[in-house]
Parts: structure tokens; C-alpha cells; sequence
């Protein structure tokens, strides 16, 4: 089924289950009764199954139209490498034909166990001992970069730099104090000095993430592509590894979460809790949470969440009656919580009790920044996963990211 069939599969469970609940409050009951609940159950389990899977397609989707841009640049180059076969070569080693050949021929088969003098050759200008660490061509980085930005969500949402090339970090301004009030002269008065405004610098430093892909030996021999199968499951487990830290990461050697609480990110005073129980969100909580954030950052703004506190919103009403969340129903968009989209996150907060968060609001695009270093390290090891007829692969990128901007976003908070 298309995205469109399935949105539209989605939406007429979300109705039915929304008849039961119109059901119980038409009879004002506060509770569904026996035979009610399972069936609530079950279309809140198809809506949410469906949400996956409208996700995965448009995923597929995006790495279809990803694929064929590709293509046509590959095509496009090659056209251009006819016309001018004494182009300039980059500066960096691994960076040049000759190398990404000889990288696409170790990633099938290693020089170890298929000799070949010029690929030896090549591949030691990157690491200086061959079977070691790689270095990955450019190209294959940002593959694995557009795949990690398809795959990830909040990447989607904030600002992502362009990748570091010559050095180690990158300073974000931060304006941490602003101005005092302008005050009020005569023509030929003398304005006053302000004192308050002051700014800070919050640095980017890409910090390394490592981690294993077994991949069988068969697979390898057998799939043309073993670049493709390799960077497919590379962008998954860095795609979580990175989520995880763009929520709640901590700051110390990985990325500083969005709902940490921190001087070098979003303070507490960017925390509202009003109309919230200890236990759920309100409609008031979120109408709190909504007029927190300066109408100037309106304009792009986002909803941020776990599913499972999409669930409780899904059942708010307003003082009409009215639904608070209002199903897409449109292919690529998402549902919308008080005229602005939510977005999913399965890494947010879901932990439902006294003061913790549980959702995110704001123009995260001006709010957060991303980095990347663009030198990624690849190792393939033969012989350590041998008895099992598989080749073990480890994967060192580098990223880091933070808050920049604190007024740009409000944390929801349970009270």
C-alpha cells in the first residue's frame, strides 16, 4: 500500500476508536466499559501500527528519490570526467578515485585474503598499514549522513552545520544576557549606557561513536553492493545512537540532549509545568506550554514527543468537545496539536510521574545545532566472528550537537 492508502487506513481506525470514546462521554461515563475497551484498544494498536508503518514508506520513499539523485549526479560526473580527464584531484588521499576504488574492493573482499600491490598502496596512504582503520571516502559519508537525516528525526528538525574539514570544533554565539530597556530622552539628551547585554559561546567539538556491524560472510560474496549493504545498517545503529543523545544526552564526550536540563543548553526557566497533573498533561498544560514560547519562534515551530504520550493527547478535548489533536491526513504531513505538527521521537521522555518531561515545543531549527566531522573510520576484522561465517565491521564517526538558542524552545513538564 502507498503512504496515502495507508494515512487513509489510519484514519478511519482513529474515527472509529474516537465513536467509542464519543460513545462514553455522550452517556457521561468517565470510564469505557468491557466491552469498549478491548475495541479501543485494538484501533489505538492499528493507528499506531499503521503510524509505523506510514513512516517506514515514506522513509522508502525518501531513499528512493535519495537513490535516484545519485544516480543522476554519478551520471552527470561521469560526463564531466569525459570532458576533462585532467581535473585536479583532492588534496586529501582518501579522498581520490584511486582510493574510493581500492575502498570498494577492501569492503568486498580485503587485500588480506585478495593480494593486490595498488590497492595495498592506496589504502596505506589513509592509515599506513593495511587490514587497519580505513578512512571512508567523502562520498560514502555523506551517504551515510543523508541516511542517517532520513532515519533520524530530530536531524530533520534542527539546524545541521556543514561538516568540519580543518579543524576541531566550532563556536556557537549565544546571546546570555540581552539589553536593558531603551529609555525615553530629550533631542539633545544623552542616551544611557547600557550594561546587561552579554554574550557566550557554547562550542561544537564532534566527539566520536563507535560501534560493530557483524555482516555474513555470504551476504558479502554474494550482494553486488557491499558498500550499500554495510552504510544501510551503519545508519541505523548510529541513527539511534544519535537520537538518543539529541534527547536526553548529558554533554559529556556525546551531544547535549534537548531535555537536559543545563546552563550550556535550555535551563529550567524554559520549564512549564502549570495546569499539568503528576501524572499526565492537560489541555491547559499544553495551552500553557504553547503561549510560553514568543510568538516571533511561532513560525516553524514543532511539537515534540513519545508516541506514548501521543496517546494521551489523542483523547484530549477542548471545552467544545473537540479533539485537541487533529489527524493528517495528507500524505507527508503530520498530525497537528493546537494548529502546530507533532513529531515522534521513540528516544523523548515517556516516564509519566511527578516533574519529569515528557514533551518539547519550539522552532527547534534556530534552537538546536548539529555538527558532523566529515572523517569517518571503518574496520573490517576477518576472524574474530569466523566461527559464526561472519565478518565483523566498526564504524568511528563523529558529531556532537547543543542547544544554542533557550528562548527558541519550552520543555513540557509534569507537575
Amino acid at each position: 500500500m502507498t503512504a496515502a492508502e495507508l494515512r487513509q487506513k489510519r484514519a478511519a481506525a482513529l474515527v472509529a476508536g474516537r465513536a467509542i470514546i464519543d460513545k462514553a462521554d455522550g452517556e457521561k461515563r468517565t470510564a469505557l466499559n468491557t466491552e469498549e475497551r478491548p475495541a479501543w484498544d485494538a484501533t489505538w494498536k492499528e493507528a499506531e501500527e499503521l503510524r509505523v508503518q506510514i513512516e517506514d514508506q515514506e522513509r522508502r520513499d525518501n531513499q528512493s528519490r535519495a537513490d535516484a539523485e545519485l544516480e543522476f549526479r554519478r551520471l552527470d560526473e561521469e560526463k564531466a570526467k569525459k570532458k576533462d580527464e585532467k581535473r585536479v584531484l583532492s588534496r586529501r588521499p582518501f579522498d581520490t578515485e584511486e582510493y574510493r576504488t581500492s575502498w570498494d574492493r577492501y569492503m568486498v573482499r580485503p587485500g588480506a585474503t585478495h593480494p593486490n600491490m595498488d590497492e595495498e598502496r592506496v589504502l596505506q596512504a589513509g592509515t599506513g598499514t593495511l587490514g587497519g582503520y580505513l578512512y571512508a571516502p567523502e562520498t560514502f559519508v555523506n551517504e551515510l549522513i543523508q541516511n542517517v537525516t532520513d532515519a533520524t528525526i530530530f536531524r530533520s528538525m534542527a539546524r545541521v552545520l556543514p561538516p568540519l574539514t580543518g579543524s576541531d570544533s566550532i563556536g556557537c554565539p549565544a546571546l546570555t544576557t540581552r539589553m536593558s530597556a531603551a529609555e525615553w530622552t530629550s533631542e539633545l539628551g544623552t542616551a544611557s549606557t547600557d550594561t546587561a547585554l552579554a554574550f557566550g559561546k557554547r562550542a561544537l567539538t564532534p566527539h566520536p561513536i563507535a560501534k560493530e556491524v557483524p555482516v555474513s560472510k555470504l551476504l558479502l560474496r554474494r550482494v553486488p553492493s557491499a558498500v550499500e549493504l554495510v552504510r544501510s545498517e551503519l545508519s541505523r545503529v548510529v541513527s539511534e545512537a544519535m537520537e538518543n543523545a539529541y534527547m536526553t544526552g548529558n554533554g559529556t564526550q556525546k551531544a547535549l540532549g534537548i531535555f537536559t536540563a543545563s546552563a550550556d543548553g535550555i535551563s529550567t526557566d524554559r520549564d512549564v509545568s502549570t495546569g499539568n497533573t503528576a501524572t499526565s498533561v492537560t489541555f491547559d498544560g499544553l495551552k500553557a506550554a504553547k503561549y510560553a514560547l514568543k510568538q516571533a519562534y511561532w513560525n516553524g515551530s514543532q511539537w515534540l514527543m513519545h508516541r506514548n504520550l501521543m496517546e494521551q493527547v489523542a483523547k484530549l478535548k477542548d471545552g467544545n468537545g473537540r479533539y485537541l489533536l487533529q489527524d493528517s491526513v495528507v500524505l507527508g504531513e503530520p498530525e497537528r496539536l493546537l494548529n502546530f505538527p507533532v513529531r515522534l521521537s521513540e528516544y523523548a521522555p515517556n516516564t509519566f510521574t511527578t516533574t519529569k518531561y515528557v514533551a518539547a515545543f519550539g522552532n527547534f531549527s534556530e534552537a538546536y545545532w548539529i555538527i558532523d566531522s566529515i572523517d569517518m573510520e571503518i574496520q573490517r576484522l576477518e576472524e574474530l566472528k569466523a566461527r559464526e561465517n561472519q565478518d565483523l565491521f566498526i564504524i568511528r564517526m563523529m558529531s556532537d550537537g547543543a542547544p544554542v538558542k533557550e528562548e527558541a524552545v519550552v520543555r513540557v513538564k509534569l507537575g
